[in-house]
């Protein structure tokens, strides 16, 4: 695709700022929701200064060459949660997040070791566009659920956590959000084509907010689609600067108090819990490397190579976790951002993950987030996780399909990864994309040397 800013591009600072907003707002609310899923009073903004911290250390280990942010797993939650399990005290179940997080990275600096020693020629025998091309598309289709379910959705919710708002009028906010995101990056001048979220949110925002006010005036529930009161109790909180600048509860510091209770048992049940996962991810990683690879038309398993690239995933997920508790990977709404609006400047990210950090002490821009409706994400979310579909369908164009070899091999990835096919083993589950790839090689290999 033409990139309208190359890897190594600089936009003015003006524009920087915006784009680098662009990409928070694309990858925020999955990264500020693995925490609240985890529980255990783990700090969203705390998860969303690991995100912005690890994605700094990646990008110093590839180079600046590999525009992505990185941002809370969703892979992980499992292991997160077996952190706490059985009675664990809160204090030894941060400790668990760390030493988790560490483990996991680990497998990603083996692996890179083996890699800087082998070279990448194997992964690509075992992991050629036939096999590549639907895993990518996976990775969007599988996220297709999501992006529907949240189109319906609204933020208020009644005494017993059911939404207030009618799942019609959060349908016309999304579609107002996909549409003009559809229009902005379609029609739109220069400017408007490269920040195609933010007009498409600030638009979704909009409707929703006068739904919401007609419904508060009116007293009709089924219009309340936003929920002010992350705005209120800034309000009630009163004016000063502790209510607008306050430090996360960083992992590390309640992880200190449980030192006296680590022993061997559980360090064991948390390598257990944490490095199977790690491979699954690792499949997830080729996968994601690959499609932006597509994207910006450099191969980055070569350069600056996967062994760089392993190292910065597993090295910033160490990191983000020992602040955030998250274990953080390649996101595909950061992927799919480049890919719409063609904006592949590595310094954008930098500056995505500069703010991160930054926005993380600032209560009143988590607020503004959490306020978004998820109607609103939903909308943009369509375009994001169907442009990803679509890149993986982009490397469909050199694949004979007319063999019967290559039919059955892209038939068992889309079906095994669009029906959802999971595999459980004790505390370890393999996702729907690592199924459906694990898949893809094996039949890959099974029908390599038959001649057609």
């Amino acid at each position: 695709m033409k990139l309208v800013y190359n890897v190594e591009d600089k936009p003015k600072f003006g524009q920087l700022i915006v784009f680098a907003i662009q990409q928070l707002l694309a990858i925020m609310a999955a990264t500020l929701v693995v925490p609240v899923i985890v529980g255990n009073g783990m700090s969203p903004a705390a998860a969303l200064f690991g995100a912005g911290i690890g994605t700094l250390v990646y990008v110093l280990f590839t180079k600046a060459k590999s525009p992505v942010f990185l941002g809370s797993s969703f892979a992980f939650l499992g292991s997160m949660a077996a952190a706490f399990a059985g009675g664990v005290s809160m204090a030894l179940g941060y400790i668990g997040l760390i030493i988790g997080a560490v483990f996991a990275g680990l497998v990603y600096v083996v692996i890179a070791i083996i890699v800087k020693i082998a070279g990448v020629n194997w992964i690509n025998r075992l992991m050629p566009a036939v096999v590549i091309g639907p895993t990518v598309a996976i990775i969007g289709l599988s996220l297709a659920g999501n992006a529907v379910g949240d189109l319906v959705t609204g933020n208020v919710l009644n005494a017993d956590q059911v939404q207030l708002a009618s799942p019609l009028i959060c349908f016309v906010c999304g579609l107002v959000t996909l549409f003009t995101v559809i229009l902005a990056s379609s029609y739109g001048k220069k400017t408007a084509k490269l920040i195609p979220f933010i007009i498409g949110i600030i638009a979704g925002y909009a409707v929703a907010s006068i739904f919401t006010v007609i419904g508060n005036i009116c007293g009709i529930d089924a219009l309340k689609v936003i929920d002010f009161s992350p705005f209120a109790k800034l309000v009630e909180n009163g004016v000063s600067v502790k209510t607008f600048v306050s430090v996360p509860d960083f992992t590390f510091l309640t992880a200190l108090k449980g030192t006296g209770e680590l022993n061997g048992t559980y360090i064991g049940t948390i390598a257990v819990a944490y490095i199977p996962v790690a491979f699954v991810v690792f499949a997830e990683h080729i996968a994601d490397h690959k499609n932006i690879s597509s994207i910006i038309e450099s191969d980055l398993l070569e350069n600056p190579g996967l062994s760089r690239t392993l190292l910065g995933d597993g090295v910033g997920s160490m990191v983000g976790a020992f602040f955030g508790g998250c274990p953080n990977t390649t996101y595909g709404e950061s992927i799919g951002c480049v890919a719409i609006t063609g904006n592949a400047s590595v310094a954008t990210i930098i500056a995505a993950a500069i703010g991160a950090i930054i926005i993380s002490f600032l209560s009143p821009f988590v607020a503004v987030v959490n306020s978004i409706p998820s109607c609103v994400m939903g909308g943009v979310c369509m375009t994001l996780y169907g442009f990803i579909a679509v890149s993986g369908l982009r490397m469909f164009k050199n694949i004979d399909l007319d063999q019967n070899k290559n039919l059955f091999v892209v038939s068992v990835i889309l079906i095994s990864g669009i029906g959802g096919l999971t595999l459980t083993f004790g505390k370890v589950t393999i996702t729907p994309v690592a199924v459906a790839l694990i898949l893809g090689i094996i039949t890959n290999l099974l029908l390599k040397n038959i001649k057609e």
